[in-house]
């Protein structure tokens, strides 16, 4: 204990974020769990439910986590699935962040449909009522909890809007699919301070170097800070020749614990197929005003893949036809809001 107490808070971030075996990450995660309950009987306090906070400031900066291939199943056995929340052709699309935002996109790679790998990773994300006091004495098991939470997530999946292309007329949003309230309030602040930690690491030089990418900032939506992992993309040509897409003999950090413990949440609540569960991801840093600019994500990528936004609602493009207006600034016939979470 002297020795943890003579270390400052960062170094104590990066010791925890280098992970534990499964029998001392149980172990860890039950003794954090036991005294966050015991201080939150002490304050009364909600709010200190969940993830471990690192406790600093959490400034609003946009991030984008991207492209997620599937290769492992996160649950050593199967896990129940809940059914469908209430009430999805290729197209174009841009996003555009209202202000400071979050997005993670999850895509599939096409290993994952020759067979998932079992692991021991458990969720640690609250699958209950994360942060809601009133349901941690009412008697309920963690299964009626999760029932509970579940009961609050709301899916769209009839969008339409028709354009002809290629002489016939096609619904450009057919298989688009919009899933709101999957991480609460209390989720979506850890999973962003999470990321935050990631880039610091980023900046420390301490992830592989084509895991983290920033580069100089010349325009709007360009010069946005990337960390990939699980696979490395190669968004454009590059110096070598090597074209656009997955470049395998580049090697990238694993999938994060955390982001896999949300694809394990999305997995369990009918969001994403159990045969094709995402093992790649992408992370996109914003600045206010920055944007992606208009594209067709990549066929190494597996359809479905999945984007979820964080700090801010932003605006995504879609369209066979999206015209840029200025630089950052581009337009299309249909606009559809990615709310957080």
């Amino acid at each position: 204990m002297e020795l943890l107490s003579s270390l400052r808070k960062e170094d104590i971030l990066e010791l925890f974020s280098h992970g534990f075996c499964s029998h001392c990450e149980d172990i860890l995660h039950t003794r954090i769990t036991n005294l966050r309950k015991r201080k939150l009987d002490e304050t009364s306090s909600p709010d200190e439910e969940g993830f471990e906070s690192s406790g600093d400031h959490v400034v609003d900066k946009p991030v984008n986590i991207g492209n997620v291939s599937n290769s492992e199943s996160l649950t050593k056995n199967h896990e129940k699935q809940w059914d469908s929340p209430r009430n999805s052709s290729q197209r174009r699309d841009s996003t555009t962040p209202m202000k400071d935002d979050i997005k993670n996109i999850f895509y599939s790679s096409p290993k994952c449909l020759v067979g998932c790998k079992q692991s021991d990773f458990k969720l640690l994300l609250n699958d209950g009522i994360c942060g809601d006091s009133s349901f941690e004495n009412g008697g309920l098991s963690e299964e009626e909890k999760e029932q509970i939470r579940y009961s609050q997530v709301h899916c769209k999946k009839d969008f339409t809007f028709v354009e002809r292309v290629n002489r016939r007329y096609v619904n450009v949003l057919r298989g688009l699919e919009l899933h709101t309230g999957v991480f609460n309030a209390v989720e979506q602040r850890k999973i962003v301070e999470w990321i935050y930690r990631l880039q610091w690491r980023g900046q420390q030089g301490k992830l592989k170097d084509r895991t983290y990418s920033e580069p100089r900032k010349w325009m709007r939506g360009k010069g946005r800070v990337t960390i990939q992992f699980g696979c490395c993309y190669n968004y454009a040509v590059d110096k070598n020749g090597s074209p656009p897409g997955i470049m395998r003999d580049e090697e990238v950090d694993p999938l994060p614990p955390v982001f896999k413990q949300m694809i394990k949440r999305m997995v369990r609540w009918n969001i994403i197929p159990s045969t094709c569960i995402p093992d790649s991801c992408i992370v996109n840093i914003y600045e206010e005003g920055d944007c992606i600019p208009p594209h067709i994500d990549h066929h190494d990528f597996v359809r479905p893949f999945y984007t979820v936004s964080f700090l801010n609602e932003c605006k995504i493009l879609f369209g066979s036809n999206l015209q840029v207006v200025c630089p950052g600034e581009f337009a299309g016939p249909v606009s559809i809001p990615l709310p957080v979470g």
